[in-house]
């Protein structure tokens, strides 16, 4: 049976042995990771929703940032349609998660890969509504490869770790942000986390899921990788092709053949012993679809980065005798590129 478990509560007690939740985790890595995480630390998960129409999109990321400073919980929201963008601070006590699975609230929000209910009533903002998801359609795990991440998701002094909650999904419900409804039924989401100390130094990082096939989505991340001393360019992701899974990742002996970028677009060619994917990015003008938000360093929520929730992706897939499986193009995507992005290039 479900429980929910206030992390203070477990801030406040020793440091124990692994139990039976801290082993499952590992091979679960939407569940809450940072359960005997003191300081230096943060975990999120990001929730996007785009409606049937592909015209409004509303993200929702909550999380937890342990730090000596102020400690807190915390509620993010960007509205893609506007740019408009929020982020609720809340004390460690309105988090909690659940004992058995990815379940979590922060206030009297709540989160799991089933749902979002959002009631968020701070600083004179007033957000609430409900979202249900169905057909899920998660990345596989196992012994060899526990997530996204693969094997690196045993190292323990990563700097950042990445999980994909939900590859693609339904949705039914609406959502009213300040009196303005927003009815997602009939639309399309996305769920990932990251969890660790900082984000990375710098990084490029895409998604989309709209690309006139319901069973296609993609996300792909390249960072600059703290390493022992010393750092390298790594990467991980997916092109989900309707209802087939292809990964790509530095670990699976996968390469950047050409990686450029200038003026709000990137242009991205990866290549493994057995297909081609060929990634342009673009970033869209205007304000709307540009969200501020913030992200961790040694657990705290002090850094500012640009998210395009607006973006166009051009993509193709080629298999090993350059036939093509996939062409077209996916809109609205997300993209970002943070910091120095030349610290990316193989």
């Amino acid at each position: 049976m479900m429980r929910d478990i206030p992390y203070k509560q477990l801030q406040s007690t020793p440091l124990r042995w692994p139990s039976v939740y801290d082993l499952k985790k590992v091979w679960n890595p939407p569940w809450f990771q940072g359960r005997n995480k003191r300081t230096k630390y943060f975990e999120g998960w990001y929730f996007k929703q785009v409606d049937a129409s592909a015209r409004q999109s509303l993200s929702v990321i909550p999380g937890i940032s342990l730090n000596k400073g102020k400690p807190h919980a915390f509620i993010q929201l960007i509205a893609g349609h506007t740019g408009e963008t929020h982020y609720f601070s809340y004390p460690l006590e309105a988090f909690s998660y659940a004992s058995d699975r990815f379940a979590i609230r922060v206030g009297d929000s709540s989160f799991s890969d089933h749902h979002l209910s959002l009631n968020v009533k701070e600083d004179g903002q007033e957000i609430t509504g409900q979202l249900n998801f169905s057909g899920q359609q998660r990345f596989p795990v196992s012994l060899r490869r526990p997530g996204i991440m693969g094997w690196y998701r045993y190292v323990p002094f990563m700097e950042c770790y990445h999980g994909v909650v939900s590859m693609n999904h339904g949705i039914t419900g609406s959502v009213s942000l300040n009196g303005q409804g927003m009815d997602f039924t009939g639309g399309k989401g996305y769920v990932e986390k990251d969890w660790g100390s900082s984000m990375p130094e710098s990084w490029i990082w895409s998604q989309c899921n709209h690309f006139g096939k319901d069973d296609t989505s993609l996300m792909l991340s390249i960072a600059r990788i703290p390493w022992i001393g010393k750092s390298f360019p790594g990467f991980l992701g997916f092109f989900l092709l309707e209802g087939k899974a292809y990964h790509f990742a530095t670990y699976t002996g996968a390469r950047i053949k050409h990686l450029s970028h200038e003026d709000g677009q990137v242009d991205i060619c990866i290549e493994d012993k057995h297909h081609l994917w060929h990634i342009l990015g673009e970033k869209q003008g205007g304000t709307a679809g540009k969200g501020a938000l913030k992200a961790p360093n040694a657990g705290q929520m002090d850094r500012v980065i640009h998210e395009s929730v607006n973006a166009r992706l051009h993509v193709v897939l080629m298999d090993k005798k350059r036939r093509v499986l996939f062409r077209g193009s996916g809109q609205p995507a997300g993209l970002e590129m943070v910091g120095d992005t030349s610290l990316l290039q193989p």
